[in-house]
């Protein structure tokens, strides 16, 4: 891979780590924060993006938190095989193995695009390992509503033109998924990674993986995702919502409310689908007032707001 994290400077200053999975194909991953007397935060990122996406996060809890990032396979600086099973149940079998090889308990996992189908797809195999939730502007049930640009990029042929020749969709995320225009250092941050046709391999098999109907691989793995939801009623759910996203526009935040009814909702009206980027001291804020709340295990999640 030619990009070089380093180029990022304090954007991105920490040194990525390794897990290799079956096959000899690598996921990085950041570790940071102390292993003991802190809470424990696993955060996935979604399709474009990578690690990246959580990087105020992680600078800002990793001083007294364990803080755990990955990149999906295809994604990041992982590994991005041209021949692989780029599915919803392969990402989640990956992230089953690194939370095995790091043993993680009592976790807070934090979820956006993508990762809400991948983490929720661990997290009902491993309720006992999950503490608290947090999603931000993702899905992880079944819905047919789809933006017609996405739509179009799932055309064969003319997907892989406009998203592994043009990188029309990494480059288009950096505009459409945020209401305030983004710094150009941060832009290379999210575009540094796919800089090629066989970088971008992973952004196209994510487009082509959502499962829109019965004949898509994925299709039956998020069925039975969505049909264990319900065995995470019990644990707190802080909701942080960009109410302008294109994509995961507000039915989606109606689907999290009708299926945890007791969830801690904020709705951010002037941020977009990158919700960090828009609003991220906003969210970081009501997340330590969140994990405050919900020190014990016990503890039950407060009411929301619309911000």
């Amino acid at each position: 891979m030619s990009f070089d994290p380093r180029e990022l400077g304090d954007l991105y200053p920490w040194t990525p780590r390794r897990l290799e999975l079956p096959g000899g194909v690598g996921m990085s991953y950041l570790d940071e924060g102390p292993r003991q007397g802190g809470e424990t935060f696993l955060m996935l990122h979604g399709n474009p993006t990578w690690s990246f996406y959580y990087r105020e996060l992680v600078r800002a809890l990793s001083g007294e938190h364990r803080c755990v990032a990955p990149d999906h396979v295809g994604s990041g600086l992982s590994d991005k095989p041209q021949d692989y099973p780029y599915t919803l149940g392969t990402h989640v079998d990956n992230v089953e193995r690194l939370v095995e090889h790091l043993d993680l308990r009592d976790v807070t996992l934090v979820v956006h695009d993508w990762g809400g189908a991948i983490g929720m797809g661990w997290a009902t195999r491993h309720p006992g390992r999950v503490r608290r939730l947090v999603v931000l502007n993702t899905s992880a049930f079944r819905s047919q509503r789809i933006p017609m640009s996405i739509d179009l990029c799932r055309v064969p042929g003319l997907g892989a033109l406009l998203i592994r020749g043009l990188n029309g969709f990494a480059r288009a995320a950096t505009i459409r998924a945020v209401q305030r225009k983004m710094p150009a250092a941060i832009k290379r941050g999210y575009l540094g990674p796919y800089g090629s046709w066989a970088d971008r391999v992973g952004n196209l098999r994510f487009v082509q993986d959502i499962p829109m109907h019965d004949r898509i691989p994925s299709w039956p793995v998020l069925v039975e995702v969505e049909r264990r939801l319900p065995d995470l009623r019990g644990k707190p759910m802080l909701v942080c919502w960009g109410g302008r996203d294109f994509c995961f526009d507000d039915t989606f935040l109606a689907g999290w409310r009708e299926r945890f009814p007791e969830a801690e909702v904020h709705r951010f009206a002037d941020a977009g689908h990158y919700v960090l980027e828009d609003a991220g001291p906003e969210v970081l804020e009501r997340l330590r007032a969140f994990l405050a709340r919900t020190g014990a295990p016990a503890a039950a999640p407060a009411g929301g707001d619309e911000a």
